[in-house]
């Protein structure tokens, strides 16, 4: 197998809000909020109305866009076996990504996100989890991992535990391997263990610009560079209108962003341009090349309702 992913295994619910909801019920846009209370969460979906339904998850994304690309590719991800945790299954065998989790019935219900979409077209998420928190080593299909050539992680799973432990065996079973840092908060609760990770653990590391300033607590963009060349490894990092930059072998390499888009929804760019850059990875294009990919697919998506193409 060529690539896999290890990430939430979420069910995304899009709905389409005015920016009082987003303000009455406390949330910042633009950023993903864990809801731990599953009463707290219905309350929140009962008042909206649902424009689309997708098997989603960050990395999950990622996996069935390089499917698309004719990649072969699997997912590992936790659910339970209930509604959504079968449609989940459904929705990744129905493009062709193979799922590396046997499911059963779980104390905890399968996970799921609100993508609540402003008229701007930003996206703002409200995510209960429920077992898809909950993967550990268990979880983990070793000798698949071992014949693939490549494992994506997904930094909204990584947490104290179980999950820690699950990302463990999936890196030191690995032959390459890549990481979404996924989120600025998620990156300012887990910062010394990311910090870490990408100085000493992953071959590639994807972030945005603030995501990236936040782990090295710098407002200084010349600074994440430096960075980059001094650790010696792969940096991938968007910078929405600026366009993409990689830090590879001490060498930087930038590329524009798409011009004269017709942006419906912001959800999945990132999901999408990683797929695009990883595909570009794992067939040995130049690193150009894959950045011209990334940026095609993230194109692609933003003009469109959902995280897929």
């Amino acid at each position: 197998m060529k690539i896999i992913g290890i990430g939430n295994a979420i069910v995304d619910v899009i709905c389409k809000v005015n920016e009082s909801f987003i303000a009455e019920n406390n949330l910042k846009k633009g950023t993903m909020k864990l809801i731990f209370d599953e009463k707290e969460f219905q309350k929140l979906l009962s008042n909206l109305k649902i424009e689309k339904t997708v098997a989603g998850g960050s990395v999950a994304n990622s996996i069935v866009g390089l499917s698309q690309l004719k990649n072969k590719a699997g997912f590992i991800g936790k659910i339970s076996d209930d509604i959504f945790g079968s449609k989940y299954e459904e929705g990744l065998k129905k493009e062709n990504v193979e799922y590396l989790f046997s499911k059963k019935k779980e104390d905890l219900p399968t996970g799921t996100c609100l993508i609540l979409i402003t008229p701007d077209s930003e996206r703002t998420m409200c995510t209960f989890l429920g077992i898809a928190g909950k993967i550990n080593e268990k979880d983990i299909d070793i000798n698949s991992i071992k014949n693939s050539e490549m494992i994506f992680l997904e930094g909204y799973l990584w947490d104290e535990g179980d999950p820690k432990k699950a990302f463990e065996v999936a890196i030191n079973n690995a032959s390459k391997v890549a990481m979404s840092l996924s989120d600025q908060f998620c990156v300012e609760r887990h910062k010394s263990h990311f910090y870490k990770l990408v100085k000493n653990d992953l071959d590639i590391t994807f972030a945005n610009e603030e995501e990236i300033k936040s782990l090295l607590n710098t407002k200084n963009f010349d600074d994440v560079v430096s960075f980059g060349k001094e650790i010696n490894k792969h940096l991938v990092i968007t910078r929405g209108p600026k366009g993409a930059i990689v830090i590879k072998n001490k060498e930087v390499i930038e590329h524009p962003a798409a011009k004269n888009l017709k942006i419906i929804d912001l959800t999945g760019a990132g999901d999408l341009f990683a797929a695009g850059y990883l595909h570009g990875e794992i067939n040995n294009f130049s690193v150009n090349k894959c950045l011209e990919q990334g940026t095609i697919l993230s194109s692609q998506v933003i003009q469109i309702l959902g995280a897929r193409l």
